[in-house]
């Protein structure tokens, strides 16, 4: 029977699309990506992961005080926890890339996505919601960098490690709980949630596609 997830995925297909093969992650996949995109992006994603980090928090309080599964606490907390290391990665890579993480200009579509997290952070909002946000934002990620491990890729071997963090089978299997969970929510959730939740999950498709088309379009593109 298919999921409430799937059958957004099949719905939007073209938005969903667009953020999970994006040109940016084409370029990555066949070699031909500038390296001054890359670096925009991962001095604009270290800002996003240091905000993403109070977003998942409130994700996991909301799971610990509302969900009707105890499971649930467990798969946010290792969510959570991941962040830690992946902070310290950023750090690590920049430093690879001669990128500096202070004094960072923060682009527009990263603020409008930050700001976006923080709404999302707020009590009122319903916890099917946000986790459907959690979900779709790793999804994407997962998506997008497993493509440019597949049979056929020509990425950069410097850019092969940046792939497996996020395009390894480990966060794949890490993405299908979250989705699981997602679709538990959703299908006990009343239906003005449901549609909360779908207009969030293309929020994100649509801030995510933003945000390779900022990287792509180097550090000075539309500050």
């Amino acid at each position: 029977m298919e999921t409430m997830t799937e059958r957004w995925i099949k719905k939007h297909l073209l938005i969903y699309t667009g953020a999970t093969r994006h040109p940016f992650i084409l370029s990555i996949r066949d070699g031909s990506v500038d390296l001054s995109s890359f670096k925009t992006w991962l001095e604009q994603d270290y800002v996003f992961v240091r905000e993403f980090v109070p977003f998942v928090a409130s994700v996991l309080i909301k799971a610990c005080k509302i969900s009707d599964d105890g499971g649930d606490m467990e798969v946010v907390l290792a969510g959570l926890a991941s962040l830690d290391k992946e902070i310290h990665w950023f750090k690590s890579e920049a430093s690879k890339w001669d990128v500096s993480l202070s004094n960072i200009s923060v682009h527009r579509t990263n603020r409008n996505y930050c700001r976006f997290l923080a709404s999302l952070m707020l009590p009122e909002v319903d916890y099917a919601v946000a986790i459907t946000a959690f979900w779709a934002i790793e999804a994407v990620y997962q998506l997008s960098f497993n493509h440019c491990l597949e049979d056929g890729n020509k990425t950069p071997s410097e850019l092969q490690d940046t792939c497996r963090r996020w395009g390894n089978e480990a966060f794949g299997q890490y993405c299908s709980s979250l989705q699981k969970v997602v679709d538990r929510c959703l299908d006990k959730a009343p239906e003005d949630v449901v549609r909360k939740a779908e207009t969030t999950f293309l929020a994100v498709l649509e801030h995510e596609i933003e945000f390779w088309n900022m990287s792509r379009g180097g550090p000075h593109s539309g500050q």
